[in-house]
């Protein structure tokens, strides 16, 4: 077996790393993806759009993209697995897991299937991919990342499904840090409101107060930063994502 602790992420400046971002058609997620790329790391790109020209969005050669709809986890997360085989990938040195939804409107009018669907996006997709990327992430002494919510810290009316899910994500990864201690990071970001189409996605008109969410861009900037800094639990606020854009530790190898 390759000698894990030679890969770790903060050692061999020089490595092309491997870099696994799910959501990654649209805001935050789309912005990782060109990030990371940027950087000269080759990227596996994912989300439940079926692209004609995926080069046209990411205009990357080191990006591949694959289709894979988190509503079915088990086949989405084995889409995934084979994609990683297909391109010649024995380790991973960095997984986002940022693809989520949301639905807006009191609890007791939401339909069964609709709550279905986000807790197997949000939730579901999560825990088995995390199963599935585990013999890769420890291959490489790699890192895990989840990207949660704010939505967790303060209790918000008409996100009542939502806001258990992202819970459920920070639960998970206070335990897999645990569970793979030595073998791979874990980490949980909760990125506060941010300007993206998830919102209008759900139902949710936000209106004026968009201008008072950050911009995906200032929010995938302080993940990166957040990831550098290998915080285990990193809420994304102004004054982080502030602090991220000036922090001389804002450039780095991943």
């Amino acid at each position: 077996m390759t000698d894990r602790a030679s890969r770790k992420s903060n050692g061999q400046p020089g490595r092309v790393r491997t870099v696994l971002i799910t959501g990654a058609t649209d805001g935050i997620g789309l912005l990782l993806a060109r990030a990371y790329a940027g950087r000269g790391h080759n990227v596996l790109a994912t989300g439940r759009r079926v692209l004609a020209d995926d080069q046209d969005l990411f205009d990357a050669p080191n990006i591949v993209y694959i289709c894979a709809d988190q509503s079915d986890p088990v086949h989405a997360c084995s889409a995934i697995i084979s994609a990683m085989q297909n391109m010649g990938w024995q380790h991973l040195d960095l997984a986002i897991l940022n693809g989520a939804t949301a639905w807006v409107g009191l609890p007791e009018q939401e339909p069964a299937n609709g709550m279905k669907q986000l807790l197997d996006v949000n939730f579901r997709f999560q825990i088995h991919l995390a199963h599935a990327l585990a013999p890769f992430l420890f291959e490489a002494a790699g890192r895990l990342v989840m990207i949660g919510s704010t939505a967790t810290k303060k209790a918000q009316g008409r996100f009542a499904t939502y806001t258990a899910t992202k819970a459920g994500l920070d639960g998970l990864c206070r335990s897999l840090r645990e569970e793979w201690l030595g073998r791979a990071d874990v980490q949980i970001i909760h990125p506060g409101p941010t300007r993206t189409n998830m919102h209008a996605k759900a139902g949710l008109n936000i209106g004026l107060a968009k201008w008072f969410f950050m911009s995906p861009l200032r929010v995938a900037s302080a993940i990166q930063y957040a990831i550098r800094r290998r915080d285990k639990r990193r809420v994304i606020t102004r004054y982080f994502a502030f602090k991220a854009r000036f922090s001389s530790a804002r450039e780095g190898i991943l």
